[in-house]
């Protein structure tokens, strides 16, 4: 029985299940910045470190914020480290015009993926549980994406993903039994992993990740590749139920 679903938030719910990198080197190509996606791959992974390190980003930011945030670190550090050759002023235009052109990316997403949380929230309790940097509640409110009855972020409860404690608080917060509760995500060492080793049945949002990795695709209690399949898979779920 389904009584319960705890969401991810970033790579599921704003991106379809493509890892923000992914995004986010759309947007340095669409911008025209000239340098390698190796180039790339290291200013945001020094990013994420930074962002980590040191309060950046503040409660009140909503995504836009913290996009332009995360890429002027990125841009930054690109000039810093000599693979970009620009002065401030190029620096600063291409870095807006990447952070737009993401924020842009998540409302088409958004689109799909917000009609769907609205009709399951209909149905079951929905759980939020993130790695994300403080701010969800603001990121949540500007993109009317408030149907969660708690949200477990990974910067306030001091836990991160994949620690399966994450989850477990997802689970308490509904106040389900783990084996009642779905969890939908797209990392599959992240969430479906920790999620099934607590008991949970999970959804996979198969997807472009960080890299090529073997995973064991029995895990996952189904496996997807667009959001908007979802809601059919918790009807079959309830209709086998009813038919036992």
């Amino acid at each position: 029985m389904i009584r319960g679903i705890i969401f991810d938030y970033g790579g599921t719910l704003d991106t379809n299940s493509l890892h923000w990198s992914e995004v986010l080197w759309q947007g340095y190509q669409s911008a025209e910045v000239p340098v390698t996606e190796q180039q790339f791959r290291d200013s945001y992974v020094f990013a994420e470190r930074e962002l980590a390190r040191h309060p950046y980003i503040k409660p009140e930011h909503n995504f836009l914020d913290l996009l332009r945030i995360k890429v002027d670190i990125e841009t930054r550090n690109l000039v810093a480290v000599q693979a970009w050759a620009a002065s401030e002023a190029i620096r600063a235009a291409k870095s807006e015009a990447i952070a737009l052109y993401c924020y842009r990316f998540v409302l088409e997403v958004l689109k799909v993926s917000r009609p769907v949380v609205e009709e399951l929230s209909r149905r079951y309790p929905l759980v939020l549980v993130s790695n994300f940097y403080g701010n969800i509640g603001a990121v949540l409110q500007d993109f009317s994406l408030q149907y969660f009855q708690s949200v477990i972020e990974s910067s306030v409860v001091g836990v991160r993903k994949p620690d399966p404690q994450i989850f477990r608080l997802g689970v308490e917060a509904l106040g389900f039994e783990p084996q009642e509760v779905v969890v939908v995500g797209d990392s599959f060492s992240k969430d479906i992993v920790p999620a099934h080793s607590l008991g949970c049945q999970t959804v996979w949002m198969r997807g472009k990740g960080w890299g090529e990795k073997e995973v064991d695709e029995s895990l996952p209690t189904w496996i997807l590749t667009d959001i908007a399949q979802l809601p059919s898979v918790f009807t079959h779920a309830s209709q086998c139920e009813l038919g036992k």
